[in-house]
């Protein structure tokens, strides 16, 4: 492994575990094992390290807000969806602690997230009007673009909430409560399904 992405491993590390702003260069360097001479050659700064691993985690979440546009989808992908979408928001959770400080000090950072989001946005409305469009849901245009802002607002902080109340961010909570906050929109049959498969995927 390049010691680049090995510098971007060990930041990703430390800022999970004890909050980007509590970790310093010298202190990744220490962590590596490599000199911070050795760290500023290949990120001049904390900024271009953040941005960095920013960059990844756009690169690694993009196929998922780009689906096929004829795409054919079972309920259980939309689950699935869901699932991996939150898994990556797990594995790059130091960017959602502190969102809006963290957005405050690098505006770079701040345009990125607004572009992400808004492309998270784009493909949550394209999911949930194929399932008005194949008849699952009774909800009119309004109440879906409301369900729309309460599904972002849960995915992008839900991980953070758990963390403040003491408990370790857990994926399947936060699929939970979106499976939660969709099943009363939906036709009684499915609802019906949908809770009961957002129960026992909780109790996985």
């Amino acid at each position: 492994m390049k010691t680049r992405d090995r510098i971007l491993d060990c930041a990703l590390h430390l800022f999970n575990q004890q909050g980007e702003p509590n970790v310093s260069t010298l202190g990744i360097a220490n962590e590596m094992g490599i000199s911070p001479g050795n760290l500023y050659y290949h990120f001049h700064g904390k900024e271009p390290l953040v941005l960095g691993l920013f960059e990844r985690f756009q690169s690694e979440l993009s196929p998922l807000l780009d689906p096929p546009a004829n795409a054919k989808l079972a309920p259980e992908d939309y689950w699935l969806f869901l699932h991996l979408i939150v898994e990556h928001l797990s594995h790059y959770r130091f960017l959602f602690q502190d969102l809006s400080n963290l957005a405050g000090r690098l505006p770079k950072l701040a345009r990125g997230i607004r572009t992400l989001l808004n492309s998270l946005k784009r493909t949550l409305a394209s999911l949930l009007a194929q399932l008005k469009t194949q008849g699952q849901m009774v909800s009119d245009t309004q109440a879906l673009g409301q369900l729309l802002e309460q599904i972002s607002m849960t995915l992008l902080f839900s991980l953070d909430y758990q963390r403040i109340l003491g408990k370790e961010g857990q994926v399947r909570v936060v699929v939970y409560q979106i499976m939660m906050l969709v099943a009363p929109h939906l036709i009684v049959g499915s609802r019906e399904a949908v809770e009961d498969a957002a129960k026992r995927y909780l109790e996985r």
